[in-house]
């Protein structure tokens, strides 16, 4: 049956949307399995707030997403268990013992507010919930803080609760306490919005002259309307990558056709771009393989935490994490650095600017206007690695040093670990992007424009050579001093910056390679077994998956149990006691061979190291890739640490797990020396 945006929904235009029509989505979409069928599930509901309630549509997108907010201004509700449990309480008039042990039972806060408000007979109805309504409630919520916030929460959320109807109940609650549970990803909603612009344009509006559109695809054939739908997706994710704000990202769609987003959603000082990412190597013969016809440079692979910093024409400059935090308040001492040494002693030089001139003459998306002309720093968008630094030494500490600074509300005078500044590249100046532009010619203006100064702020240091020894001996020097190994890049084939993926342009060689180990893992915990002997009481051993963003599941790949502490073990499990489930997410692949005695959200990162990967009918892993059935499993998995910079969708992929199977394949058939990769342990 085809969906009518306008006919088949339960409000009319110029209404808010009711908030009852965004929980029968997020119903449809929880009871289907269907990826194709969830996208066009959200793409029709998208269809008809776009033509009806125009002015609601980022609430949604929110909403859906579960947040309030983009990443960097760092919104966040902070509604704890309790507040929710004694507004429930009083909503409907059931114990809070009587809740904690249903919830117990149920494992999900929601489903039981939702079974025990059905049971209840309610004597007036309420004034129903829409999504301006509850959108503004939630953010006043994030706003609250002071003594008298509790309350002042607990009364807004009771007064939410009175006014729901059917599953209102449950996914408010859900969205109060962080955890949606309907298994719907970014990259769906991305997908969603596209194929809803594409088949009902937002920015046409009902008017005597032109009629309103609502299905753009009739009397177009399906394979036509493919490549419309593709091309829609493609400039929707294309925008959101460059400019991650769906405030800007919705109101270009009201504005214009997805066409137009190129213009519109432009790279912006101030707005956090994903980093581009670097793919794993086994060795400099692997590497000269790969790059045999390109000129690629070396540079060190600091060991520390990346830093994306924002200088902007007002003169205030952000440092930012890879998951686009707002990291600004954690390095006062960056800042500081920048306003009073780094900026005063940066300028364009005459090259500099013959570079950017050029680079504006031949591109269509600039502002000519802005910047290029004179030789002073006004706005600039550059890539670094943030690192631990001995300043009597003069020298960088390992990792482990810098991870012991408060995360934010940091005190410059209290500061003991000292960093210093590695940067690699620069995306944006004086109104210029930079991404569409060779590496050589961004790093030819990062290195015009900025200066070095020694143990604060320094270029990442760097080797043009595709001489063997050379890179070997360079390797060496890297890992003497405290750095992880190398990255290769590209200067002129394919150098493009690429926001936000896992690049072959990029190559990171680390010292793990050469010692037989491999390639550490980033990935999910999603279930915990029982411990006996020394770990009885506690989880002793726990369920880790990938993650495939093209079907948005997790995909198991090993039991571990190694490489934890006993207070690890004490924590970890507190911990995912909170994050329990009743049974495995319809998003979970596993084997009935290996399932834990407790499923749990997938919320947690571990970076894991392990001897090699092996096929395996016991795990789903990059099953379909490697063998039909079969999916690849970790030999000997090792716990490293937790990764609390990264999304479980930003775990390692399926795609990357068979890349690593395949690579460590072809290394063993090589029977590759020292530097070219191990026969026995090489990922």
């Amino acid at each position: 049956m085809n969906y009518h945006p306008i006919h088949d929904c339960n409000w009319k235009e110029g209404e808010s949307v009711p908030y009852l029509s965004l929980a029968k989505t997020f119903e449809c979409i929880e009871t289907t399995s269907s990826r194709i069928k969830i996208t066009e599930t959200l793409s029709n509901f998208f269809r008809s707030v776009g033509l009806l309630s125009p002015f609601d549509m980022t609430s949604c997108v929110y909403l859906c997403l579960n947040r309030l907010g983009p990443a960097y201004e760092g919104t966040e509700l902070g509604v704890g268990e309790t507040v929710l449990l004694k507004a429930l309480a009083a909503t409907t008039g059931v114990g809070i013992e009587h809740i904690r042990s249903s919830l117990k039972k149920y494992g999900d806060l929601g489903v039981v507010a939702e079974t025990i408000r059905s049971r209840q007979k309610i004597l007036s109805a309420p004034k129903p919930l829409t999504i301006s309504l509850v959108f503004s409630k939630l953010k006043n919520i994030a706003s609250m803080s002071g003594n008298s916030a509790q309350n002042k929460k607990l009364e807004i959320v009771r007064s939410l609760l009175v006014a729901c109807r059917e599953s209102e109940t449950k996914y408010l609650i859900r969205s109060l306490s962080g955890k949606l549970r309907i298994g719907l990803a970014e990259q769906t909603v991305l997908t969603a919005l596209g194929q809803a612009v594409a088949m009902t344009p937002f920015h046409f509006k009902a008017d005597d002259e032109s009629p309103r559109i609502v299905d753009a695809s009739n009397g177009i054939s399906s394979e036509q309307w493919k490549t419309v739908l593709d091309t829609a997706v493609a400039n929707v994710k294309r925008a959101y990558c460059v400019c991650p704000d769906y405030s800007r990202l919705i109101k270009s769609l009201l504005t214009d056709s997805h066409e137009a987003l190129e213009q519109m959603c432009t790279i912006t000082p101030g707005i956090p771009l994903k980093p581009m990412l670097a793919s794993p190597t086994h060795g400099i013969s692997e590497i000269l393989k790969r790059f045999e016809e390109c000129d690629f440079t070396c540079e060190y692979k600091y060991d520390g935490e990346r830093a994306q910093i924002h200088i902007l024409p007002s003169g205030a400059s952000h440092v930012y994490s890879r998951n686009q935090e707002d990291n600004t308040t954690k390095y006062p001492d960056i800042v500081n650095n920048l306003m009073s040494r780094v900026l005063p002693e940066s300028k364009l030089t005459p090259h500099a600017v013959e570079l950017l001139s050029e680079i504006v003459k031949n591109s269509k998306k600039q502002d000519q206007s802005i910047g290029v002309i004179g030789n002073k720093l006004v706005s600039c968008i550059i890539d670094s690695e943030v690192v631990a630094w001995d300043r009597v030494a003069g020298h960088i500490l390992p990792f482990q040093i810098l991870s012991t600074r408060k995360r934010k509300d940091v005190d410059e005078s209290t500061v003991k670990v000292q960093i210093c500044v590695y940067v690699f590249d620069i995306l944006f100046i004086n109104g210029v992007s930079l991404i569409e532009q060779t590496l050589r010619i961004r790093r030819e203006i990062l290195r015009e424009v900025f200066p070095r100064i020694f143990g604060e702020f320094m270029i990442a240091t760097s080797l043009d050579s595709s001489d063997i020894d050379e890179i070997a001996t360079f390797l060496d020097e890297a890992i003497k001093g405290n750095c992880e190994g190398l990255m290769i890049k590209t200067l002129d084939h394919n150098s493009t910056y690429e926001i936000a993926k896992r690049s072959h342009s990029w190559l990171k060689l680390k010292k793990d390679y050469l010692e037989g180990v491999g390639d550490t893992l980033d990935l999910v915990v999603i279930g915990g077994f029982h411990g006996t002997g020394k770990r009885a009481g506690r989880y002793g051993g726990y369920l880790l998956a990938c993650y495939d963003p093209e079907t948005e599941e997790y995909q198991t790949i090993c039991k571990i149990g190694t490489g934890m502490k006993d207070d690890d073990l004490a924590s970890f499990s507190e911990y995912f006691k909170s994050h329990a489930v009743d049974k495995a997410k319809p998003y979970y692949q596993y084997t009935s061979s290996l399932i834990p005695d407790q499923w749990f959200e997938p919320v947690q990162v571990w970076e894991v190291k392990a001897a090699d990967l092996s096929i395996s009918p016991a795990h789903k892993a990059a099953a379909g890739l490697v063998d039909p059935l079969k999916g690849v499993s970790l030999r000997f998995p090792r716990f490293i640490r937790i990764r609390d910079d990264k999304k479980p969708e930003d775990a390692t992929t399926a795609k990357q797990v068979y890349e690593l199977y395949q690579s460590q394949e072809q290394i063993k058939n090589q029977h590759g020396n020292a530097y070219g990769g191990n026969d026995d342990d090489d990922m």
